[in-house]
């Protein structure tokens, strides 16, 4: 079979492609660079793209967008309003200010957050479905797709290798994993991957899944980090106090046939209890949970074992 693969450094993180396909030279060139566009057009911090574009024009007009961002962005606003879940896009201002992950992280003052709090509200996203169109109501409101693009593109990126034949393919947008038809390295032909034991360095893995026309996603508080005295401070921050979010969980990971539910769903229950989450996901079609939590217990899905590789 003629297949190829291709490692690329990227929105901050290593992507690896692979795909089955005569033409697979054509479609991993056509795949990096949509991936290398959407990178460009969904950049918060370039001023020259659309997202940027758009934060510049906060509280004074609003802009016309292309229909893939848009609907990003649709998709974020629908689940950033949903209560008692913990997904929301409109939180730029406050991850800037924090800027967990990179060289200029600090602990901001109190002072600081309550000035930003007011910039954060989901429901000040206003959206013309007719026009394509977003308003950001507030001066100094910045949105921050973070949580969900990886898993929109991995979608659209397989969505085109699909449609075009492709017999296996194998998409891994820093630890985002989709993938389709057969694994012929494997006796089953089904895909394996690797769970990160959050407690370890990256690289040691916890278990492993195996999966068939499978995404799985991994949040965990050892992704992005860092520590001030005693306190131990991660990426994923409460919309209501300004800090990151108080849970007892240390990862979650889910099991989805497309990788942005994946996503949307690590994110969404991450302030939830261990239990709540796995219950919520129970009750989710086609859709299975690992949740390991700060004291090393895991909890996971009615279904889970099926995934489990021996």
């Amino acid at each position: 079979m003629q297949a190829g693969k291709r490692v690329l450094q990227l929105m901050g993180t290593i992507i690896e492609l692979y795909v089955a396909h005569p033409e697979y030279e054509q479609l991993l060139h056509s795949a990096e660079a949509s991936l290398r566009d959407y990178a460009k057009r969904f950049s918060a911090h370039d001023s020259q793209s659309q997202l940027g574009h758009l934060q510049q024009m906060a509280g004074k007009s609003r802009i016309m967008l292309e229909k893939d961002l848009f609907e990003l962005i649709k998709i974020g606003t629908h689940y950033s309003q949903k209560q008692d879940l913990f997904l929301n896009i409109a939180i730029g201002p406050l991850t800037r200010l924090w800027h967990i992950g990179f060289s200029d992280q600090k602990r901001p003052t109190q002072a600081e957050i309550d000035r930003v709090l007011p910039l954060i509200d989901p429901k000040s996203i206003i959206l013309d479905e007719k026009e394509q169109s977003v308003f950001l109501a507030k001066a100094g409101m910045a949105l921050d797709l973070g949580a969900i693009a990886k898993g929109y593109f991995a979608d659209l990126i397989m969505q085109s290798w699909r449609q075009a034949g492709v017999t296996a393919a194998y998409i891994n947008l820093g630890g985002n994993v989709l993938v389709y038809g057969p694994a012929l390295h494997t006796k089953d032909f089904q895909w394996r991957v690797g769970i990160q034991n959050p407690f370890m360095p990256r690289g040691n893995t916890l278990l492993t899944l195996k999966i068939h026309n499978q995404s799985v996603v991994t949040s965990g508080i050892y992704e992005r980090n860092f520590q001030l005295g005693n306190n131990h401070f991660h990426h994923i921050f409460d919309s209501q106090t300004g800090y990151p979010i108080a849970s007892e969980i240390a990862s979650i990971t889910v099991i989805a046939e497309q990788s942005l539910t994946c996503e949307l769903w690590t994110t969404l229950l991450f302030g939830a209890s261990a239990k709540e989450a796995i219950c919520y996901l129970n009750q989710l079609p086609a859709v299975e949970g690992i949740v390991i939590t700060k004291d090393h217990q895991l909890f996971q899905t009615a279904n889970l074992s099926h995934f489990i590789a021996e």
